[in-house]
């Protein structure tokens, strides 16, 4: 599915799915948080690394199936298909923008 994804995200999405993670230094801002299973990664380098992490131990996929919000506030569902147990599950992406790029987002279940 294609959605009309803010260009942050949307490169949050492409890295996640394997794009260079160089790109994330332009989707999130230098304080951003992300908490992910019970964790927060604040800061760009902190995140890259806990994506990078993510992507070898689960070599997965996602895609965004629904967005919903405006502005600041933006939450997409995406399907997630990995080598995890439970594969492939719905996970909600909330994010918080902060001008062009990501300053916050929390992935749940």
């Amino acid at each position: 599915m294609n959605l009309p994804l803010p260009g942050a995200i949307a490169a949050f999405f492409e890295v996640s799915n394997g794009a260079d993670d160089a790109l994330l230094a332009h989707c999130f801002a230098q304080d951003a948080v992300v908490r992910d299973e019970g964790h927060a990664h604040e800061g760009q380098e902190a995140i890259r690394s806990w994506l990078r992490e993510a992507r070898r131990q689960y070599a997965y996929r996602v895609e965004p199936l629904a967005l919903s919000g405006q502005g600041a506030g933006v939450t997409v569902v995406a399907r997630v298909t990995g080598t995890f147990p439970g594969s492939p599950v719905q996970l909600a992406h909330v994010f918080r923008l902060r001008g062009e790029r990501i300053a916050s987002l929390e992935i749940r279940a």
